[in-house]
């Protein structure tokens, strides 16, 4: 489950950015085709971030599409996987969102 080594590696960088601030909320693009199961992400969050200054943050977990460019029909197509062929039924499709795994936004607590 990777989803554990990429939801330390998250905690990590908003806790090394927060610099002892309190975190409010951490919004995530995750990518359809990326890898990462959001589920396994939220999962995790709670007991990864325990202890740390992420550890009452909401986490806000966007989920990106598959989309795909087909140079046949000159179309950009939904896609399920990466190797998925157009339904023009070209094979020469090119992958062009869902394989984002992005730390969009971290909130942090005001203060004065």
């Amino acid at each position: 489950m990777h989803e554990l080594a990429v939801t330390c590696s998250i905690v990590r960088h908003v806790v090394r950015a927060a610099r002892g601030r309190t975190v409010r909320a951490i919004t995530l693009e995750i990518g359809q085709l990326c890898g990462v199961r959001p589920e396994g992400v939220a999962f995790c969050f709670p007991e990864i971030a325990r202890g740390t200054s992420a550890a009452a943050a909401r986490l806000d977990i966007r989920r990106i599409a598959g989309r795909g460019y087909c140079e046949s029909c000159h179309s950009e197509v939904p896609i399920a996987e990466r190797t998925a062929p157009c339904p023009c039924g070209s094979s020469r499709v090119h992958t062009v969102a869902g394989e984002e795994l992005t730390l969009k936004s971290i909130a942090f607590e005001y203060i004065p």
